[in-house]
């Protein structure tokens, strides 16, 4: 910054254009308070460019209730495909008109001694009084190291690059990874006609249906949407936790990998280490599907205990039986054997958080706060996993995280002239 730098000033400061800094941005402009949204890409880019041709949600539309637009289309209990997804979002957009900053890169922010934070973005400088991060935790595709050790003719690719079977080399394909992406990329492979090998993880699973309802709908009879994160069993380790893995694909169903596997696709424990011709494989395999049912199952048994204690009428439903099991470990995955020309990696993403220059973050590298308010007055966090509940970050429950700190911003609001003119002042003679 230099004597010829421009600072723009706002009230607010929203860093991300996706569903959680819209969602904020529909407060503040309901309040009629001053703000902008950088977005440095396109507003809703997530829904946009990183997901496959057959994606959709994974839970029931009726869920989708960002603020002041609930989901009024003509099929609640079904599921959204990517385009809808898109057009939902863009219909949200054109509804209140936020104050879009669109392909503008926040580079840095810091804060300022006494009266708020400067934001170095490639449009230029700004200050705010308030500053809101709004740009979620999947920031940095993760492949591991020892994917190096496979040779260029083996395409790699991680699970936000992947669009469709036709856009892979024939032959086999092998999916790392059994969360939901995982899970879901490798049955729309399988489903085309590709041979799949998947290798697996410890992620759980969940029915979609039980008893005469999606089980998304008894979860929320229930209250589980609505538990917070301070009362949960797991505490704050619950945000470290891998989503279950089921499908809104045919309408919504389960995604069965013990059915998969009867149908050909072979699967693996996780995967270990890159050793010539060799991917060595961990032999976990049955564990994790065992693991998986487990948790499954669980939940089902609290469905069942919910049931008896309201005395709600509901038709009763075997539980599920196995129709698989590894006869079987499979320590090795000769990959030139079985044929495999490209890798689809789905194992998640890591956060960067390099440029936010804030004492906001503890000792994991993961930030601080209470419900999305850090320990630096004036800066806030929206849309991270379980920031407050199950819905923190999803359609479903952002709202609600969004109007709370809503409320903490406008009591805030009120940096008088003086000093906001001892902050233009300072920033143009340089800091």
């Amino acid at each position: 910054m230099n004597e010829t730098t421009p600072v723009e000033h706002h009230t607010v400061a929203v860093i991300g254009g996706g569903q959680a800094g819209l969602s904020i941005s529909w407060y503040l402009k309901q309040s009629g308070i001053d703000h902008v949204v950088f977005e440095k890409e396109r507003a809703g880019h997530a829904w946009r460019a990183e997901r496959w041709d057959t994606f959709c949600l994974v839970t029931p539309n009726w869920q989708c209730q960002l603020p002041g637009f609930p989901y009024n289309g003509a099929d609640p209990h079904g599921f959204m495909l990517r385009d809808e997804i898109v057009a939902y979002m863009d219909a949200f957009i054109a509804s209140f008109d936020p104050p879009l900053r669109e392909c503008v890169n926040v580079r840095q922010v810091r804060a300022d001694a006494q009266h708020g934070f400067f934001v170095d973005a490639t449009d230029g400088i700004h200050f705010a009084e308030q500053v809101v991060i709004a740009a979620g935790g999947y920031q940095i595709p993760i492949v591991p190291r020892s994917a190096e050790k496979l040779p260029d003719d083996i395409v790699q690719i991680h699970s936000s690059i992947y669009r469709n079977p036709q856009s892979l080399p024939d032959g086999a394909v092998l999916v790392v990874g059994s969360g939901q992406s995982g899970c879901q990329i490798a049955e729309d492979l399988h489903l085309a006609g590709r041979k799949v090998h998947l290798c697996i993880g410890d992620a759980p699973r969940v029915s979609r249906r039980y008893r005469g309802k999606d089980v998304v709908e008894w979860l929320h009879l229930m209250g589980y949407y609505d538990l917070p994160v301070h009362e949960h069993p797991l505490r704050e380790g619950v945000r470290d936790k891998t989503n279950h893995y089921v499908t809104g694909r045919d309408g919504g169903r389960d995604i069965d990998l013990r059915q998969r596997a009867l149908e050909g696709m072979e699967l693996y424990g996780r995967v270990m280490d890159v050793k010539g011709d060799r991917l060595i494989c961990d032999d976990d395999l049955a564990i994790c599907l065992d693991q998986a049912d487990q948790v499954s199952e669980s939940i089902k048994t609290s469905i069942d205990g919910f049931i008896a204690k309201k005395g709600i009428s509901a038709p009763e439903e075997a539980r599920y039986r196995p129709v698989w099991v590894p006869p079987c470990e499979r320590p090795e995955l000769d990959y030139r054997t079985a044929g495999i020309t490209s890798i689809v990696w789905c194992i998640g993403f890591r956060t960067d958080y390099s440029w936010i220059d804030l004492p906001v973050f503890n000792g994991r590298g993961q930030p601080s706060h209470v419900r999305g308010v850090s320990p630096v007055p004036g800066a806030y966090f929206l849309g991270l996993p379980w920031l407050y509940t199950w819905g923190s970050g999803r359609f479903s429950g952002v709202a609600r995280d969004a109007e709370y700190l809503a409320e903490h911003i406008k009591a805030r609001v009120g940096l008088s002239p003086a000093d906001r003119q001892a902050v233009l002042n300072e920033a143009a003679i340089g800091s």
